[in-house]
């Protein structure tokens, strides 16, 4: 795979996780649609673009995946939407990749992974700035909300984590978003008396499900495979940017001093513990 297809692809891949914010963002606040349908909407619509996929690469459809990752995966589209309710994208998407990267970094802590000095400060620096960022204040983000969208990040750090050696990545995702389908429904379910739906909000969810979440993680498994562990984590940083830039320019939101300070606190100590040692450094 050349350069510039590689850029090409990784860079469709975070924009389509950064439209994932926008879009729930929006639906939620612009449209009629409740946070249990979007939610349910999203993953059928995912499983239905995933399976097509899989069919087109075989003869007979190779499905995997398992329930745990399904229910992994349904904790976190379910934590996403509820979040969203009071999230701006940018917020949410901030504490969500912080969350995601924390349980993959606290995973490797646990299995004997040593820190550097440099990663033990920028571990230090990130939940730093998350702390600046949920501080009380006038500008902080609903405590709930924030609560949501860091159990939503811890569980698609697991989900991750599970699927890790899991053979074919598609067919593992594309099996585990059919076993969540019947979960969301029951949420739906539960929920009904407070169901709400229109026409705008069922197109987002949909959008959201089939392109950005459906086509985003096709796309994003197939440049994986030919980036660097380090250099797969790393890029990932830039989605909680882009998010913010299409939330000041699609959904007219504020950026704040407390969201600048702490994005670059986060961010960057996130960056600091991705960082490796240079052959042949102690």
């Amino acid at each position: 795979m050349s350069f510039v297809r590689i850029l090409g692809l990784t860079s469709l891949s975070m924009v389509a996780f950064a439209a994932n914010s926008l879009l729930c963002r929006a639906a939620l606040v612009d449209t009629g649609i409740d946070a249990a349908s979007f939610t349910s909407i999203r993953l059928i619509s995912g499983a239905l673009v995933l399976l097509l996929l899989v069919r087109l690469r075989h003869t007979r459809p190779v499905v995997t995946g398992n329930w745990l990752s399904a229910l992994a995966l349904f904790v976190y589209a379910a934590g996403f939407s509820f979040a969203y309710i009071s999230l701006s994208a940018a917020t949410g998407a901030l504490l969500l990749f912080s969350a995601v990267q924390a349980t993959m970094i606290g995973f490797g802590i646990y299995s004997g992974e040593r820190l550097r000095k440099w990663q033990f400060a920028g571990l230090l620096l990130a939940g730093g700035g998350l702390i600046v960022m949920l501080l009380p204040g006038l500008s902080a983000p609903p405590l709930h909300g924030a609560i949501l969208m860091l159990s939503a990040g811890v569980a698609w750090g697991m989900y991750s984590l599970f699927g890790k050696g899991a053979g074919d990545p598609t067919a593992a995702t594309t099996g585990n978003f059919l076993r969540a389908v019947p979960i969301a429904l029951v949420i739906s379910i539960v929920t009904f008396n407070t169901v709400s739906l229109d026409i705008a909000g069922f197109w987002y969810a949909v959008a959201s499900g089939a392109l950005m979440s459906g086509m985003g993680y096709a796309i994003w498994y197939m440049v994986l495979p030919v980036l660097k562990a380090t250099s797969a984590a790393t890029v990932q940083l830039s989605v909680p940017v882009i998010t913010a830039l299409g939330g000041i320019i699609f959904l007219s939101e504020p950026i704040t001093i407390r969201f600048i300070v702490a994005s670059i606190a986060i961010l960057g100590g996130i960056a600091m513990v991705l960082k490796k040692e240079k052959p042949g450094e102690p």
